[in-house]
């Protein structure tokens, strides 16, 4: 039986991209260029997209499931698309703008509640297991509650 090829090295623009993500809502321009992940368009926000990340966008009907059956439909959805052509969409997106400052992928939910969940912490696992690379979260983590003596009483 054949040996399987290693895995193709990424394009050298690829590796040039610096990732990170956020929500809508808690982004400011200082950190990098706004990306949209989402289905729907963002309203309400005064800053320009830098483009629309297609590739690793959820499809319609992926919302409103719960969520084993959206990681399981999402995470799919990201091996089909692989992550060459994932890559390369970062790679062309970023050339259009000022190198060196990352492409920020936004959605709107917030993860600083208690079993909040997205597409684009998802997004982040599915990347580091294919890189190894982590991508930073810029928006609001949920933190554990500070200990308070009242709890013990």
């Amino acid at each position: 039986m054949p040996n399987p090829e290693p895995d193709a090295p990424r394009p050298a623009s690829a590796q040039t991209v610096t990732l990170a993500t956020c929500t809508y809502q808690e982004f400011v321009p200082a950190m990098g260029h706004p990306v949209r992940t989402t289905v729907g368009h963002p309203r309400f926000f005064r800053y320009e997209l830098a483009g629309h990340a297609k590739l690793i966008t959820p499809r319609r009907e992926f919302l409103q499931r719960p969520f084993d059956a959206y990681t399981l439909l999402y995470r799919r959805h990201l091996d089909g698309t692989g992550l060459d052509a994932i890559l390369a969409e970062f790679a062309d997106m970023a050339a259009r703008h000022e190198p060196g400052r990352p492409l920020v992928l936004l959605c709107f939910d917030k993860l600083d509640e208690e079993g909040s969940w997205c597409h684009r912490s998802m997004f982040r696992q599915w990347y580091q297991e294919q890189t190894g690379e982590t991508i930073p979260e810029l928006g609001a983590m949920m933190r554990p509650r500070p200990w308070v003596q009242s709890e013990l009483l």
